[in-house]
């Protein structure tokens, strides 16, 4: 980890540069996969129609839309997750599952992170308005994104990110 000295209200400060911990697949896997399919499911099931379990402890669910913060904030905390993870993508420093560095410079990715950072923020639009049509719109935008992605770096044969 790279550290950077700092001199703040007369103090040495010493600042830690955070390192990914995740590779890109595990961050797909861990965070985009499963907010991206909570977007998604908003298109067909109406959020505000997902109601906990009777009897059952919301705050141990392991679906959000049925947890403690479930239905519509589940699907505005998974588009935050979503316009959040744009930094991760980003971050100097993460690999792709097969040790290949992701190409954090090239400007088709700088590209997509910005479509899926977009696509993020207008889910959490659509999802704080509660507008289930709104959500096909961004769910499509969303699925473009990630496509536009998958076809240069995961799909395609020889050297790749995946």
């Amino acid at each position: 980890m790279r550290r950077m000295l700092l001199f703040a209200f007369g103090a040495l400060v010493v600042a830690q540069t955070p390192q990914p911990a995740a590779d890109l697949n595990q961050l797909m896997r861990g965070v985009l996969y499963p907010a991206a399919n909570i977007v998604f499911s908003a298109q067909t099931d109406n959020p505000g129609d997902a109601k906990p379990v009777p009897g059952t402890d919301p705050s141990m669910a392991t679906d959000p839309l049925l947890s403690t913060f479930g239905g519509w904030t589940a699907v505005e905390n998974a588009a935050l997750a979503l316009t959040e993870s744009a930094t991760l993508l980003a971050m100097p420093g993460r690999t792709c599952s097969n040790g290949a560095p992701v190409p954090v410079n090239d400007p088709d990715w700088a590209k997509f992170v910005q479509q899926v950072r977009d696509a993020g923020t207008s889910a959490y639009k659509a999802a704080k308005a509660k507008d289930q049509d709104k959500m096909i719109e961004v769910a499509e935008t969303l699925s473009t994104s990630c496509a536009n992605c998958h076809r240069k770096w995961r799909d395609r044969r020889g050297e790749r990110c995946k």
